[in-house]
């Protein structure tokens, strides 16, 4: 049985790779994403799924530098660790969704902590409890 929420505005937001890469690279996205880091009244987690993506694209496209900025940033926030409650979820979310490893987990994550995953990938369009900007 899969976990589905409905976002309300209040709950956590888990922001995917793809839209940290939008901000902290100030893409062509990254005025739609900045809300969610900045406006402060709706707590943000993190996924290590994410930082893992995330640093390893800064280290091969941009700069250590920036990759160092990167983990400054989001050691700010909650990490939320990967247990076997959401390593489950993800397999079977991969198969009904068929997301990849990554994009499983990271879904898996967001639904468990009952946390809006907030992204601008679309191979999460059209699932609960996902905003795609």
């Amino acid at each position: 049985m899969h976990i589905v929420i409905e976002t309300t505005g209040t709950e956590p937001v888990l922001i995917d790779s793809s839209g940290w890469l939008e901000y902290i690279t100030d893409d062509t996205k990254a005025v739609l994403f900045i809300p969610y880091f900045v406006a402060g009244n709706r707590p943000l987690i993190v996924s290590p799924v994410v930082i893992y993506e995330v640093r390893k694209i800064l280290l091969d496209r941009q700069s250590l530098r920036v990759a160092d900025d990167f983990a400054s940033q989001v050691d700010r926030y909650p990490l939320v660790q990967i247990d076997a409650r959401i390593a489950l979820e993800a397999a079977s979310l991969s198969i009904t969704h068929r997301l990849h490893f990554a994009d499983a987990l990271i879904y898996a994550t967001a639904l468990i902590m009952h946390a809006e995953l907030v992204t601008s990938d679309t191979h999460f369009n059209n699932l609960p409890g996902v905003t795609v900007l």
